[in-house]
């Protein structure tokens, strides 16, 4: 059986490899979505960003 911190662990490495896909096949797009994030409101960003932290803790929430 895994311990919490080796399921932590495990699960930012897997965050790293999803978030390490994007740029590594698709740089040049992945380097136009940047500029174009980069460019939104901020107050649009805070919103985003919320709603992924949302369905992040309810999912977790439903997993545990």
């Amino acid at each position: 059986m895994y311990s919490l911190s080796d399921v932590i662990l495990m699960a930012i490495a897997l965050v790293l490899v999803v978030e390490g896909i994007g740029p590594m096949l698709f740089a040049n797009k992945w380097q136009r979505f940047l500029v174009q994030v980069s460019q939104q409101p901020v107050n649009q960003l805070r919103s985003a960003g919320g709603v992924l932290v949302t369905i992040g803790v309810v999912s977790l929430v439903y997993l545990i």
